[in-house]
């Protein structure tokens, strides 16, 4: 169950946080409204391919990824969205499109927007479309080390 892995893990690290249970809801603009959370302060978790790499983009809900930004910014080639089916599998348990934007536990490296980091909060989809869990962005941050990078635009 992908909360209780993410909650064990936050709970193993002395983080404070709250479960928020809210009517299903699969966009992220969806679940903001459902939760009640801003969407500047909901993530949503996009998996890419960068050069062929799976990788975590994490932002608000109410931005997009400007993918011409993030090839530039990664000097890479090749950077688009990763297919379902190439992804599925590396998210057991989870809902797609729910992934709780900890890459450092399932092994993928993880892009934040510079957008979400301005906020003090951040909630994210815990593994499924009914569930949030809500934390300080610095707990965040220090937990997961991710790679902050100018990347989105207002969608």
């Amino acid at each position: 169950m992908p909360i209780k892995k993410v909650k064990d893990y936050l709970n193993r690290n002395d983080i404070k946080y709250v479960v928020i249970s809210h009517s299903p809801a699969y966009t992220a603009m969806e679940v903001a409204a459902s939760a009640h959370v801003s969407g500047n302060d909901l993530a949503k978790t996009v998996i890419v391919l960068v050069d062929g790499k799976m990788t975590m983009v994490v932002l608000p809900a109410s931005y997009k990824i400007d993918f011409g930004l993030l090839k530039e910014i990664t000097g890479t080639k090749n950077v688009e969205l990763a297919e379902e089916d190439e992804f599925i599998s590396m998210f057991p348990n989870c809902e797609v499109g729910a992934m709780p934007p900890f890459g450092n536990l399932y092994n993928t490296e993880v892009y934040v927007a510079e957008t979400l980091t301005k906020g003090k909060e951040i909630a994210f989809a815990a593994g499924f479309h009914n569930e949030l869990i809500k934390m300080a962005y610095k707990d965040f941050a220090n937990l997961v080390k991710p790679i902050v990078m100018k990347i989105s635009v207002l969608a």
